[in-house]
C-alpha cells in the first residue's frame, strides 16, 4: 500500500472510531432549530397537561428551544393521538400519552391510529395513582357501601369519565365486572370536565388521577373512597386501596409516556429519549412532580414499548371479560 492510500486508511479508521466510540448516532445538524410541539390529547388542566408542560419546560431549557403544548382533547384521547401519529416525522412533534393508549384497541374498532405501527416510543415518564371519588350527596362512606348501594339501585347510579377508552372509564368497567353491579357510563371530553360535572350533581362517581383530585378532596367538594393501587398513596394516607376495601384485583394505575410519529429518524428519537430521561432525573423536576402526587418513572424507549404491549394485552383481557364491545 503506498503512503497516500495508507494515510486515507488511517483517516477512515479514525473517523469510524470517533463515530462508534460515542455509543450514539450522530445528531442532525442544528436540531432542534425551531419550537417542538407537544401534543396533549386531553384538555388544559388535566393531569396529562400539567405533567406534560412541566416536563416540556425542562426539556426546553436543556435543548434551547421552546416545547409548546398543543391540547387536542376528544374521543378519550384518540383525537390527539391520531393528530400526533399523522404529523410529519421530523422531530418537531411529540406526544404525551396516558395508559389509555393501550386501552383503545379493546374499545374502538378504528381509533384513528395503530399505536404499535404509527408511533415510536420515546421515553416512559411517570406513574400516577387513580382514586375513586363520589359526590358528597352519595350516601356511601366506603367503597363497599358504594357497591352495596349500586346493587340496591341497579342502573340508577352513574359515573363520569374522560371518554370511552380512558383508564377512568375502564376502571369502572372493571369494578362493574368484579362486583356484578350496574352503574351507567357518562363520557365527557376530559376527566376534569367529568369531575366538574360530578361536583355539579350530574354524575355520582368518577375515577381520576390523584393529582387532579387532591385539591377538591382537601376542599371537601368530593369524597374519596379508594385508591386503585397496590399500596396506599402518601398524599392520601387515610384512603384505603381498592384491595383493602375488599375488591380483589381492583387496581388501575395511570402511566404516562412520550411518543413520536413512527418514521421519526432514529437519531432524533435517541436525542429526545436522552433529554427526557435527563429532565426526569433532575431534583427540581422530581420535587415538583412528587409534590403533585406524581411518581417520576423514567424509562427508555424500549421499556415504554414493552409496557405498551403488555398493557394492551391486559386491558384487552379486562374489556373482553367485562363484555365490552368495540365502538
Amino acid at each position: 500500500m503506498n503512503s497516500a492510500l495508507a494515510r486515507v486508511a488511517v483517516a477512515v479508521a479514525a473517523l469510524a472510531f470517533a463515530l462508534f466510540s460515542t455509543g450514539t448516532p450522530a445528531q442532525p445538524a442544528g436540531y432542534p432549530s425551531k419550537p417542538i410541539r407537544l401534543v396533549v390529547p386531553f384538555p388544559a388542566g388535566a393531569s396529562s397537561d400539567v405533567v406534560g408542560r412541566m416536563i416540556g419546560q425542562k426539556i426546553s431549557e436543556q435543548m434551547g428551544q421552546q416545547v409548546i403544548a398543543d391540547n387536542r382533547a376528544g374521543a378519550g384521547g384518540n383525537l390527539g393521538i391520531a393528530v400526533a401519529a399523522k404529523s410529519p416525522p421530523d422531530g418537531y412533534t411529540i406526544l404525551i400519552a396516558t395508559a389509555s393508549i393501550a386501552v383503545s384497541p379493546a374499545l374502538y374498532a378504528n381509533p384513528g391510529y395503530d399505536a404499535i405501527k404509527d408511533l415510536v416510543p420515546v421515553a416512559r415518564l411517570t406513574n400516577i395513582p387513580n382514586v375513586l371519588i363520589v359526590h358528597p350527596s352519595v350516601p356511601a362512606k366506603t367503597l363497599r357501601q358504594f357497591i352495596d348501594l349500586a346493587r340496591t339501585r341497579p342502573g340508577k347510579l352513574n359515573f363520569g369519565s374522560g371518554g370511552a377508552g380512558t383508564t377512568n372509564h375502564l376502571a369502572n368497567e372493571l369494578l362493574k365486572h368484579l362486583e356484578k353491579i350496574n352503574i351507567v357510563h357518562v363520557p365527557y371530553k376530559g376527566v376534569t370536565q367529568a369531575m366538574t360535572a360530578m361536583m355539579g350533581g350530574e354524575v355520582d362517581e368518577v375515577v381520576m388521577p390523584v393529582t387532579t383530585a387532591i385539591p377538591q378532596i382537601k376542599a371537601g367538594k368530593v369524597r374519596p373512597l379508594a385508591v386503585l393501587t397496590e399500596q396506599r398513596v402518601p398524599h392520601l394516607p387515610d384512603v384505603p386501596t381498592g384491595i383493602e376495601a375488599g375488591v380483589k384485583g381492583f387496581t388501575m394505575p395511570l402511566w404516562y409516556g412520550m411518543f413520536a410519529p413512527a418514521a421519526t429518524p432514529r437519531d432524533i428519537v435517541s436525542r429526545l429519549t436522552r433529554e427526557t430521561m435527563k429532565a426526569l432525573e433532575t431534583a427540581e423536576l422530581r420535587e415538583r412532580l412528587t409534590a403533585l402526587g406524581v411518581d417520576p418513572w423514567p424509562g427508555t424507549a424500549e421499556e415504554l414499548g414493552l409496557l405498551l404491549r403488555q398493557d394492551t394485552e391486559r386491558y384487552g383481557t379486562i374489556a373482553r371479560s367485562a363484555g365490552l364491545t368495540k365502538q
